[in-house]
C-alpha cells in the first residue's frame, strides 16, 4: 500500500512545523535548551490541532543524542532513527478510551520501572486520558507524583474538565488552540503546492470552515476532494462534495432585501430548497453572513472574520451598502426566527415571513396612509404640509424619498370601525413640519387625554401591566395577585392584604399609574391603595370556652347541665 493520507504524510516532524500552536512550542523549546523538564504534562485542547503530535516531537527530541541548536532533533543518531522507524522502546503510547482498566495502568507501572536503553528519558503517552476509570486515575496517582527520574508522562485530552483535579494538580497544564481559518488555508496551500494539485482559496476557505478548527479533518476533507476534482479543485465542485450552501445565495439574498424584492427573495429560498438544503441551516448560515457583513464594516472587528482575503473583500464592498440599523435589525430577525422555527408547525412559513419582514426594512415606516375609498382625501391643515399634487383616490406607492408624512388624525371609513390606539409611552415623540420646515411636536387632542374608560378596558390594561414588568418577578406577582376596582370614572381602588405588600406596592404605583394612563388615554386617574379590613372572630380553644359557646348558641344545655350536676373536663 503506497499510499498515505495526508493527515499522516504530512504530519509535522519538527516544533517549528507545528500550524497555530507558536507560544505553546515555543515555550517546550525553551524548557528542553534550559533543560528544566517536568515530569507530567497535560496537553488538552480540541480535535486535530496537535496535542499527540506535539508529544511525539518532545519525546524526540528530549531523548536525541546530538540535538540542534538546543532544542531540535539531529534525526541522524541511534534515538532519531528508532523513533522514526517506528521502532523505539523509549516512547510509550498508551490509548486510554480503550485501556482504562486498573489492570491496564497498573501494567503501565511495571514498565516504569525500566530504565531506558537509548537515550536518556522514557516517555508515557497516554491518549483520551479522560477515559480512564475512577479506579485507574486512583492507581495512578502515585507514580505519576513521584516518577522514576528518567520517566515522563504526557497526557493528552479533548475534555479537561473531566479530568480529576488531583490529576490536574500533578501536571503542566499547556492549552492547545483551535487552528484558524487563515492558518488551515496556508498549510493547505503549500500541501497542496507540494501534491502538484491547484486549488482555489474560496475552495480552501470552505474546507477550513467545514474543519472548523482542527487540522486534521481539514486534510481528510482535501484528500476526499482530490479524489473527487482531480488535479484542480475549484470552488463550485468543493461545495457539491461538501453539500455545502453556495455563499453567493446570501450575497444576493441580501442585494434583494436592500432593493425590497421579496418576490426575488422567496424564490431565490425556494431554490435553496429544492437543491435539498435544510432551512434551519439556512436562517444559521445566513445569520452567520449578516454578522460577517457587520464585522467587516469596522477595521477594528475585521480580525474577528475568519475567512480568506478574497471572501474578505466580497464582505467589506457588501458592508458599504448596508447600515448598522439596518443589519442588527435583520440580525434580530433571523435570530427570532431561528428560535421560533424549532417549535413552529409550519417551518417554511416561518422562514418566508422572517424574510418578507427583511425585505420591508425600511419601507414600513414610510407606508402612507390609504385613502378614504368613498370619500377624496384632503388635508385638514395645509399650511403645515409640504406643497404636493392632490392625492389619487387610490393607495400612493411606497417610496424610499418620501420627505414627510403628515401625522395628523384622519377620519376613519365607515365601513371599518375606529379601534383604540394602545400606547405604552415607550416610542419617540411625533413630529410633523411646519410651514417654516422646522419640526414641531404633534399636540394630541384635548379628548385623546382624557378618554372614558371601562371597568374591562382598566382590568385589560393592568393585565397587560405583568408582561411589560415580566422581568421584575416580586412586582409582576403583585400585579397579578390584586387588582383595580373602578369605584367611579376616575378611580380605582385596590385593597392589599398586610401592610409589607402594601408599601411594595405604593413604591412602584406612581410608574404603574403613569402607564395605566397612557395605555388608557386619560389623565386624570387616579389609583388609591387601601388596607383590607378582615373581622376575625373569637376562637374557642379551652374547655370551658367552648362550652359557653355551644350554651349561647343552645341554652337547654345549660339547664342540662345543672340537672345533672355535670362537670367541664
Amino acid at each position: 500500500m503506497d499510499y498515505i493520507v495526508s493527515a499522516r504524510k504530512y504530519r509535522p516532524q519538527t516544533f517549528e512545523s507545528v500550524v497555530g500552536q507558536q507560544a505553546l512550542t515555543q515555550t517546550l523549546q525553551n524548557a528542553i535548551r534550559q533543560n528544566h523538564l517536568a515530569h507530567a504534562y497535560l496537553f488538552c485542547g480540541p480535535r486535530g490541532v496537535g496535542k499527540t503530535t506535539c508529544a511525539r516531537i518532545f519525546a524526540k527530541t528530549i531523548n536525541c543524542l546530538n540535538p540542534q541548536n538546543g532544542f531540535d532533533a539531529c534525526n541522524e543518531c541511534e534515538s532519531c532513527k528508532a523513533f522514526n522507524e517506528q521502532r523505539s522502546f523509549n516512547i510509550h503510547e498508551l490509548d486510554a478510551a480503550s485501556n482504562n482498566s486498573v489492570e491496564d495502568i497498573r501494567s503501565l507501572i511495571d514498565q516504569v520501572r525500566i530504565p531506558p536503553q537509548i537515550g536518556k528519558y522514557s516517555v508515557y503517552i497516554i491518549d483520551e486520558v479522560h477515559m480512564l476509570s475512577a479506579g485507574a486515575f486512583n492507581a495512578l496517582l502515585k507514580t505519576l507524583e513521584e516518577p522514576p527520574s528518567y520517566a515522563i508522562f504526557i497526557l493528552a485530552t479533548t475534555e479537561k474538565h473531566k479530568v480529576l483535579p488531583t490529576i490536574l494538580s500533578r501536571c503542566q497544564v499547556y492549552d492547545f488552540n483551535r487552528i484558524t481559518v487563515p492558518d488551515t488555508i496556508a498549510y493547505l496551500q503549500s500541501v497542496a503546492q507540494k501534491e502538484g494539485i491547484k486549488v482555489s482559496e474560496e475552495a480552501l476557505n470552505v474546507v477550513a470552515q467545514k474543519a472548523d478548527g482542527g487540522m486534521r479533518d481539514a486534510l481528510s476533507i482535501f484528500d476526499q476532494l482530490v479524489a473527487f476534482c482531480g488535479s484542480e479543485i475549484t470552488y463550485e465542485r468543493t461545495i457539491e462534495v461538501l453539500n455545502v450552501l453556495n455563499v453567493d445565495y446570501y450575497f444576493s439574498l441580501v442585494e434583494k432585501a436592500l432593493a425590497h424584492d421579496v418576490s426575488g427573495a422567496l424564490m431565490l429560498f425556494n431554490d435553496v430548497l429544492n437543491h435539498g438544503f435544510d432551512a434551519s441551516h439556512f436562517v444559521i448560515g445566513f445569520a452567520q453572513h449578516l454578522r460577517d457583513v457587520l464585522v467587516s464594516k469596522d477595521p477594528q472587528t475585521i480580525p474577528l472574520l475568519e475567512t480568506g482575503d478574497a471572501i474578505k473583500k466580497r464582505y467589506a464592498e457588501q458592508g458599504k451598502l448596508c447600515a448598522p440599523v439596518w443589519l442588527f435589525q435583520a440580525l434580530d430577525i433571523l435570530n427570532t426566527c431561528d428560535i421560533n422555527y424549532r417549535t413552529a408547525r409550519n417551518k417554511r412559513l416561518t422562514v418566508e415571513l422572517a424574510l418578507v419582514k427583511l425585505c420591508q426594512l425600511g419601507v414600513a415606516q414610510n407606508i402612507p396612509v390609504s385613502p378614504n375609498p368613498q370619500k377624496p382625501q384632503t388635508a385638514p391643515n395645509p399650511q403645515n404640509t409640504p406643497s404636493s399634487p392632490k392625492p389619487a383616490p387610490q393607495p400612493a406607492p411606497i417610496t424610499n424619498n418620501q420627505s414627510s408624512i403628515t401625522n395628523a388624525p384622519k377620519e376613519p371609513s365607515p365601513s371599518i370601525p375606529k379601534i383604540p390606539k394602545v400606547s405604552l409611552g415607550l416610542g419617540p415623540k411625533k413630529e410633523t413640519q411646519t410651514a417654516t420646515g422646522n419640526p414641531s411636536p404633534v399636540t394630541a387632542p384635548q379628548e385623546e387625554s382624557n378618554r372614558p374608560f371601562t371597568a374591562d378596558q382598566l382590568r385589560d390594561a393592568w393585565v397587560g401591566l405583568a408582561a411589560i414588568h415580566k422581568d421584575e418577578p416580586r412586582l409582576k406577582e403583585l400585579i397579578e395577585s390584586y387588582s383595580p376596582r373602578l369605584i367611579d370614572e376616575q378611580t380605582a381602588e385596590i385593597q392589599m392584604p398586610n401592610p409589607w405588600q402594601m408599601d411594595q406596592m405604593r413604591k412602584a404605583m406612581p410608574e404603574l399609574a403613569r402607564q395605566l394612563r397612557e395605555t388608557l388615554h386619560n389623565n386624570q386617574l387616579h389609583i388609591q391603595l387601601t388596607q383590607a379590613q378582615f373581622s376575625q372572630e373569637e376562637m374557642a380553644f379551652t374547655a370551658e370556652e367552648k362550652y359557653k359557646v355551644m350554651a349561647e348558641q343552645n341554652p337547654a344545655l345549660a339547664q342540662l347541665k345543672e340537672r345533672l350536676g355535670l362537670q367541664i373536663d
